[in-house]
Order: C-alpha cells, then structure tokens, then sequence
C-alpha cells in the first residue's frame, strides 16, 4: 500500500489528529507562498524558511500553547503535467491534515483554473478518514479514489496526495485505503508501503513557486520564494504589468542546481499607479541562447 506523509502542526497535534477523523494535522502556516504578498481570499503564508535539502517547501511546527488564529495549507495541484503548490487559509485548527485535504479535494480555484491549475484527483472523492501513528498517515479515501485511473493518470493523483499530507515534518510516510480497506495497487500501478516524497521527484518541474500563490495581491517590493533544479543554480524573475510590459527583473542562486534542488527567495521592487492585473515569472535562461525555459507565470493583483 502507499501511505501519503502528511505533516502537522507540531507533534501535539498529531496527537490530536490521530484521535480523532476529523481533518489530519497539516501543520503551521506555511509561509513561503504568501509571506510577501497581502492577504486576499484564497492566498495563504508558505514557509518563511525551506530546509535547503528539501524537493519543496514544507510547513515548519506552529507553538501549540500560541496557535494561529488562521493557517496557511500547501495544496498541491497540476499544472503542465507536472505538480502545482497553491496554498489556502482556514481557521486556525488542530486537524489542519484533514482541512488541507478537503480543500485538495474541492478542486483549483476559479483563478487557478483560468491559470492551468488542474487536479487529476476523481470528482467525488472524500476522505473517510485520517489517522497518524508513527509517523505515517494512513488515509482512508472513497471509491471513485482509483476507480477512473489510469497507469498515466494515478501517479499524479498519488502525488498530489503525498506533497498535499508531507508538507509538515512529522510525518514520514503514507498508507492508503479505499472504503477501509488498504490498497497495494490502485489504476493498475503498485502502490509501495509507504508512499513517500522521493517517489514523485520526477513530477516536480524545474522551478516551483511558493510564494505568491496564484491569485495573491502583492505589494511592492514583493518577494518570491519557491526550489528549482535549473543550470548553475541561477533563477531568473520578473515583474510584467497589466499590458505584459516587463517593470522590474532581478536574479538569484538557488541553495543547489544543475542536478539538485534546492530553495531561492528574490525581492523584486515595480512601480504600478494603481492597482492592476500582472504577473510575476519565474524562469531559467537558457545555457544556448539566454531565452526563458521552464517559466512559471504566476497571476496576481499588483498594488503600488
């Protein structure tokens, strides 16, 4: 069987997490994605800090006697073929695994939808249940979880899983079930005890970009945070208006590149009059001939 790492607020709401079906743990406020940007309906805080080792960011342990009156959840979509985060706001709980995969549940937002954003997961799906021990969550999924998979399609829907629940550090591993009962092979692919991050590297793109999520209103100077596995570890960005005019550029080093993946964060400073469209990229340029490969454009409000 898979199990989907799922990670939580600290160990103390693991705990409660595991007593309980209601949402898993999927810990603090990640505050990468949303950490430079204001808040707006939708958008969420990513981790401030990505241990330089990891495929993506992970939420870091939120202080249990203190807790948040909101936290911000990775979800993680597709986009291109390729594994999406986004991010989402709920109140502040003790089942924030539960929430999180609710929410990976519900779909893309209408702005991360017109953007690409999709979900390989079944219309239907719910989540039966969520319990932690060890170190591994095991998820208890409905029947249309698998039963309109294929051997392209399941892979990503197993992803989007696993990066949705292992955002926080407490967990390790992923079991599944369907209706209570566990599953080893799902849409005809073999599914490993347990499922693990390092199983779905190869879904990740060059570059990801935490924050800002797509749909965020940004101020200036707006930060963007996020890992890349691009040439000598050089990420690229830019600032484009709402007439897709270039406003600000700067570049940066990833902590690893050119085989490795490791985290970036860049402050851009625009200037827009008033509130408008834009778009923040995010590339790598090419070793050939200094063009844009592997961009991410991500949508958002700009605001002076």
């Amino acid at each position: 069987m898979k199990r989907l790492p799922v990670m939580f607020i600290s160990v103390g709401l693991l705990a409660a997490a595991c007593g309980t079906a209601a949402p898993g743990s999927l810990g603090p406020v990640p505050t990468g994605p949303a950490a430079a940007a204001r808040s707006s309906p939708g958008t969420t805080r990513q981790p401030a800090s990505v241990p330089p080792s990891a495929s993506s960011p992970r939420s870091s342990a939120s202080p249990v006697d203190n807790p948040p009156r909101q936290l911000g959840l990775q979800v993680w979509f597709t986009r291109n073929g390729k594994l999406a985060i986004t991010g989402r706001t709920v109140p502040a709980t003790v089942s924030a695994g539960r929430a999180a995969l609710d929410r990976l549940l519900a779909g893309p937002s209408a702005a991360e939808t017109a953007a690409g954003v999709r979900s390989q997961l079944p219309a239907g799906t719910t989540v039966l249940g969520l319990r932690i021990s060890a170190g591994i969550a095991t998820v208890d999924l409905s029947s249309p979880f698998g039963s309109a998979a294929s051997q392209a399609t399941m892979p990503l829907q197993l992803a989007q899983l696993v990066y949705t629940l292992t955002q926080f550090p407490t967990v390790t591993g992923v079991r599944f079930e369907i209706d209570g009962t566990g599953v080893t092979v799902a849409g005809g692919v073999p599914v490993q005890d347990p499922q693990t991050r390092a199983m779905y590297g190869g879904y990740l793109p060059p570059i990801t970009v935490a924050s800002p999520i797509i749909g965020a209103v940004v101020a200036s100077p707006v930060t963007v945070s996020g890992t890349a596995d691009v040439y000598e570890a050089v990420v690229s960005l830019r600032v484009l208006d709402s007439a897709g005019n270039e406003i600000a550029r700067t570049f940066t080093n990833a902590s690893c590149g050119t085989g490795c993946r490791g985290t970036y964060s860049a402050t851009l400073s625009y200037t827009v009059p008033q509130a408008e469209p834009g778009t923040l990229e995010v590339f790598e340029s090419s070793a050939k001939n200094g063009l844009p490969v592997n961009v991410q454009q991500i949508p958002v409000t700009l605001t002076p």
